[in-house]
């Protein structure tokens, strides 16, 4: 039976650490995941219009198997600048692919598009270095949700977006986690906005309780408020869904990979519509374990696990946002 880990976080993977750094002015931010050694990790595309740092090295055929962090940040091309504030922080500690006597550190990361959402954008020097290098320095197993870090700016179709996360334990005795910046075209809520998409998939009321929206015959693609408020077609590329899956698993780098592909079905369960020409849907996959690499019959059910985590991960990051000044949307939680 699956279950949630103890603190419902993808912090509850062994090894694992976020931090979050944001400006409320700006109204945008970076999150970054690291670990104190390096891990695993990989990564899979499937949105039309992706941002993104390092991605191709993760490919399962490619040298460089671990890496040092992932970064999830705010700021369209501008948030990519905080891979090297991560970088900058990861060569003060010693830490990094050692290429002779240099290190090197491996950060790959993507990003959302917030440039729209009411904050103060009017910035001459870009702010995400010093904002990536500050969430870096935050890290720990303990992190808040919602209106922080990458989720920050976030907006879906219909409310605020955010940052969320979850956790499970399988009977196998793995822990398997997500982290997400929910940022969608789509709309995680059904029409009426109180359900969740995500509902048939919540645990211990993580979201709110509500369960399954009870219609049927949910077939029409939303309005999106959002697109109104940005005063934007909503097939402008201002839209993503970037997220981060995690195990203590043994995985090779092949075996990751397979991760970051089964684990988009969770987005597919908790956004519609998902995976569009307009978003940038990315999942990043990573694994802390040590040993021998595990059979198929169980990166199935991880990679399921991972999906399902994910699922509730977006629903929690939209149920947590909270109001800001000079926000464009409101939020679920005060709808």
């Amino acid at each position: 039976m699956m279950r949630p880990g103890p603190q419902n976080l993808i912090t509850d993977v062994a090894g694992l650490k976020v931090g979050n750094a944001d400006d409320a002015t700006l109204k945008s931010g970076v999150t970054v995941l690291t670990a104190d050694a390096p891990f695993i990790a990989s990564a899979h595309v499937m949105g039309g219009a992706p941002g993104s740092r390092e991605t191709d090295l993760l490919a399962p055929d490619k040298t460089v198997s671990a890496v040092d962090a992932l970064v999830l940040s705010g700021g369209s091309a501008f948030g990519l600048d905080a891979c090297s504030g991560v970088m900058d922080a990861l060569r003060k500690a010693g830490r990094g692919f050692a290429v002779g006597p240099v290190q090197v550190p491996i950060v790959p990361g993507a990003i959302l598009f917030d440039l729209l959402n009411g904050g103060d954008k009017s910035w001459t020097h870009n702010p995400y270095g010093a904002l990536g290098a500050a969430a870096y320095n935050a890290a720990d197993t303990a992190f808040a949700l919602g209106s922080v870090g990458a989720g920050t700016g976030a907006l879906a179709a219909m409310q605020k977006g955010g940052l969320g996360s979850a956790s499970c334990v399988l009977d196998t005795g793995h822990t398997v986690g997500a982290l997400v910046a929910a940022n969608p075209i789509g709309s995680v809520t059904t029409p009426g906005d109180q359900h969740f998409w995500a509902g048939p998939f919540e645990l211990n009321r993580e979201f709110g309780g509500l369960g399954p929206d009870p219609q049927t015959g949910l077939c029409d693609l939303p309005h999106s408020r959002k697109a109104e408020a940005m005063q934007l077609m909503p097939t402008d590329r201002s839209n993503t869904t970037i997220a981060i899956v995690a195990t203590d698993a043994p995985l090779t780098k092949p075996q990751c990979h397979r991760m970051a592909v089964a684990a988009h079905d969770g987005i597919a369960r908790a956004i519609v519509p998902a995976h569009t020409p307009y978003d940038g849907d990315l999942i990043f996959s990573a694994a802390t374990g040590e040993g021998d690499p595990i059979d198929e019959a169980t990166l199935l059910l991880i990679g399921h696990a991972a999906a399902v985590c994910l699922t509730r991960a977006i629903a929690r990051a939209i149920f947590h946002a909270t109001p800001q000044s000079g926000d464009i949307l409101s939020c679920y939680a005060s709808a």
